[in-house]
């Protein structure tokens, strides 16, 4: 069954659901609603820190190719140790 077949479908069921059923149902998503990332003042500093580092060329940047390929490099590595 495809994604929106299966949307089409809960959408229609919880149109038309008991309550209890209802309730059910939500406090198996509540967290996935009600979770809003945030960002701590320590990691917004850090973040602002970098921005400005590479706005103004300092410090290391690195090319979106070359961060792929050390999470692969890092995959490997980690797959051979276990």
């Amino acid at each position: 069954m495809r994604t929106n077949q299966i949307r089409q479908q809960l959408h229609e069921y919880i149109d038309s659901a008991e309550d209890k059923k209802l309730k059910a149902i939500y406090t198996l998503v509540e967290n996935d609603i009600n979770d809003e990332f945030t960002f701590s003042d320590e990691q917004k500093r850090e973040l602002d820190k970098r921005y400005n580092e590479y706005i103004n060329g300092i410090g290391e940047n690195d090319t979106w190719e070359e961060t792929v390929a050390m999470a692969r490099q890092a995959l490997a590595d980690r797959k051979t140790l276990k």
